[in-house]
Formats: structure tokens, C-alpha cells, sequence
């Protein structure tokens, strides 16, 4: 089982960090300053424990084309462009996108000759770190889509990703379980879903809906708000339920114990 940092750690390289793939292609104008780039991005921290003495998740980008490497260090090839912000530690790391900048917290930057393909970069991170840090839901209806979408892959691979490394209550779930699927959708937001498929003790998220059956839960919201509302920390559960803003599709002590892991990925990302 691993450690309360490494749990936090293994979220934000395997759930957070891939979402700049996501955001980049739904921001018209972040997509279009990365039209030319082909470099190799990477973040990540040391620790005289991991493999090859540091976690990292890192990106191959040509373009539009984005190749994400989640929880993998990058090996760089030839004179291939490289940009990568490296961490002292895995606290280090944490503390830093938990929000607690200060002199002990900042990565080593590397690659800063790439002026060019470092600031996209950096400008993407923010725009991501902006979405992610709002407080209340945005006004414009795009953004509230994006964020949803982005809350969506941020819990099903989290849960996963937690399932993975060993997390007591989450691999317990998962160890009983038996071919599952649970799924998070917006009603007639048919790109705003994502889903974890569980099996006696292996899971895998995705992203979309589940085409090859029927999930056998679902928490499906009756429009954007709803789903923020909820996301968000802003509104009730059983409340929303009882309004019509949260459908449970299945049984609700099911809809308990998913909103339990939700909040446990929520708790590790804040």
C-alpha cells in the first residue's frame, strides 16, 4: 500500500496532468498556438524510490496530435526538442499544485533555450490550473462543459489510479467486484460522459460513454449546473436527487459508495 503522498502524487500525474491534452484540443485558441510544436513535455519529481529516481508523466506533441505518457518517464531521443519542470520531491510536487507556491515548492526548468514551445506550455498549465481552481461555476457555456468533462476524466481515473496503487478501501471495492461498469453522464451533453470498468480487482477508466453494454450504474445530471453543482462541492446530493437534478441509474447504495470515492479522489486533488 503505498503512502497519503503518493496517492496524492499518482492523482495529479495520472488524473490532472493528462487533462492538458483535453483542454488544449477544447480551447480554440491554446490549440492554435501548439499548431507548429513538436516537442517532448514532461513534469516530474524525484524520489530516491521510484525506478529510475523520479515520477513523471511527459507528453510527445506534434501539433494537434498529443501523445500522453501518464506516470512514465520519458526517455529523450537525439536532438529532439525537451521541456520539462522537475520537482525536488514528491511533496514538493504536491504542495505546488495544491497551490503552495514558495522557493521550496518550484521545479527546475528545463528546456527554457525553447522559448517558444516553454511558454505554450506554461500557458496551457495555467489555463488548467484556472478551470481547475474555480471556486463557482463559469458563466459561458463552453467552459462549464470543458469542466464537467474534465471533472468526469479526473474522478474515473483517480478512483482507478487509486485502485491501482493499492488504496485500502477503493482495491477492497474493486477485489469483490464482479464485471461492473459505472458511468457519469450529462443529459444531451453526449461528450461530457466518462466511466471506470471494475473487475475482481482490475479497473480501467475511459473516457465517453460505455458502448459494449449496458453500465450498470450511472450518475447521470440533468444538465451542466447540475453536474457543478454536485462537482463542486456546492450542492447536496440527496437534495439534487429529490429535485431531479442527479438521476441515480441503479441501485443508490451504489450511487453512496461511488460518491464516497469521489470524494476521496476530491480530497487527495485539493
Amino acid at each position: 500500500m503505498a503512502s497519503e503522498a503518493i496517492y496524492t502524487n499518482k492523482i495529479f500525474l495520472c488524473g490532472a496532468l493528462p487533462l492538458l491534452k483535453t483542454i488544449v484540443a477544447d480551447k480554440p485558441e491554446l490549440k492554435k498556438k501548439f499548431k507548429k510544436v513538436h516537442c517532448v513535455y514532461q513534469v516530474s519529481c524525484l524520489d530516491p524510490e521510484a525506478p529510475l529516481g523520479k515520477w513523471a508523466t511527459h507528453f510527445v506533441v506534434n501539433g494537434d496530435d498529443w501523445l500522453v505518457h501518464a506516470d512514465r518517464v520519458a526517455h529523450r531521443v537525439g536532438k529532439q526538442k525537451y521541456v520539462e519542470l522537475e520537482f525536488r520531491s514528491v511533496e514538493a510536487m504536491n504542495a505546488f499544485f495544491k497551490g503552495s507556491i514558495s522557493p521550496a515548492t518550484l521545479p527546475k526548468m528545463k528546456g527554457l533555450n525553447f522559448i517558444y514551445e516553454f511558454g505554450v506550455f506554461m500557458m496551457a498549465l495555467l489555463t488548467m490550473a484556472n478551470l481547475l481552481g474555480l471556486e463557482t461555476p463559469p458563466a459561458d457555456e463552453d467552459t462549464k462543459r470543458l469542466l464537467v468533462k474534465c471533472y468526469f476524466y479526473l474522478l474515473s481515473v483517480g478512483i482507478s489510479t487509486l485502485n491501482k496503487q493499492g488504496h485500502e478501501a477503493i482495491h477492497g471495492w474493486a477485489l469483490k467486484s464482479p464485471d461492473r461498469v459505472y458511468a457519469w453522464k450529462v443529459q444531451g451533453e453526449d461528450s461530457v460522459s466518462a466511466f471506470i470498468r471494475v473487475k475482481a480487482g482490475k479497473t480501467k477508466a475511459g473516457k465517453g460513454e460505455y458502448k459494449r453494454a449496458m453500465p450498470f450504474f450511472t450518475m447521470k445530471f440533468r444538465d451542466l449546473d447540475s453536474a457543478l453543482g454536485i462537482l463542486m462541492s456546492i450542492d447536496d446530493m440527496l437534495e439534487s436527487v429529490r429535485e431531479g437534478k442527479l438521476i441515480m441509474e441503479g441501485a443508490p447504495e451504489f450511487g453512496a459508495q461511488i460518491g464516497e470515492y469521489m470524494l476521496t479522489v476530491g480530497g487527495y486533488a485539493k
